[in-house]
């Protein structure tokens, strides 16, 4: 019997386990500015996350730990005055809470206080349960992200799949059990076996938001700037490109250029 999809005015940690308990997906996306967030927004995604992956497509950085907290709030107030619907999240950036439960409490502080963002994001297991018990503590929402975790990279030493041995896949499970049991609202699993995702899903009652980790989830997560195109050189497998931004934004300013040397803009309908 199928269940009749609620419509919500305003996406909450409540509305994802209630998506969950009825089997609708949970859909997600990125958003680091206030004009992408308002198209994201308005296309009714549930969840927009200001992800540290910003240092990536926005910076231009190499890898997720360049960024920093001031920036991050940054992009998450121009994403919060963007988003009417959807529930924003942010990634505590690496070095701002793993070490002192007592800075990521603070942290975690600074991007509710001043970006007025809904919840916050952060990356591990059993090695950050202080950080992340202080901050559930203090009242603050906190979505885990368990599997590739980009912040580590220098310790995987590559970006591939996760948790394919049955040793970090154990681990990957009781650690997914430990932050429900603590008090997160849902976990982000990235690139890490489809049956163990499926496996990890079923055996808790938070949503669990998938990358890269198949549809046996309760929902997915992309990076915006991957789904429309505007990246082209980053080509895994479970990306899906619903547009093909760059080619079509590359040659539209190509055109504007050539029209500009030709002394065809602006015209004279374009002028005063």
């Amino acid at each position: 019997m199928s269940v009749a999809k609620k419509e919500y005015k305003r996406v909450t940690v409540k509305s994802l386990v209630e998506m969950k308990q009825n089997g609708e997906k949970i859909s997600m996306l990125t958003s680091y500015d206030y004009s992408m967030a308002k198209i994201v927004d308005a296309a009714q995604v549930d969840v927009i996350l200001v992800g540290d992956s910003a240092s990536n497509v926005i910076a231009g950085h190499e890898t997720t730990l360049p960024i920093t907290l001031d920036q991050m709030i940054y992009h998450a107030s121009s994403v919060v005055r963007a988003a009417k619907r959807a529930l924003v999240i942010v990634d505590i950036p690496f070095g701002s809470y793993q070490s002192d439960s007592k800075e990521a409490l603070r942290s975690a502080i600074r991007i509710m206080k001043e970006s007025g963002a809904h919840a916050v994001k952060v990356e591990g297991g059993s090695e950050i349960k202080q950080s992340v018990t202080r901050i559930l503590e203090a009242g603050i929402p906190v979505i885990g992200h368990l599997g590739l975790t980009p912040q580590s990279i220098y310790k995987f030493g590559t970006y591939t799949v996760r948790a394919k041995e049955e040793r970090e896949a154990e681990k990957l499970k009781e650690d997914a059990k430990m932050l429900e049991e603590l008090g997160c609202f849902g976990i982000v699993l990235e690139k890490i076996p489809a049956a163990l995702a499926k496996e990890v899903a079923e055996s808790v009652s938070i949503p669990i938001i998938g990358i890269g980790a198949g549809n046996g989830v309760d929902g997915q997560v992309l990076v915006v700037h991957d789904l429309l195109g505007m990246t082209h050189e980053f080509n895994p497998r479970f990306l899906r490109r619903y547009m093909n931004l760059y080619e079509d934004m590359s040659s539209a300013i190509s055109e504007y250029v050539a029209d500009v040397k030709s002394k065809d803009f602006p015209n004279e309908n374009e002028q005063y």
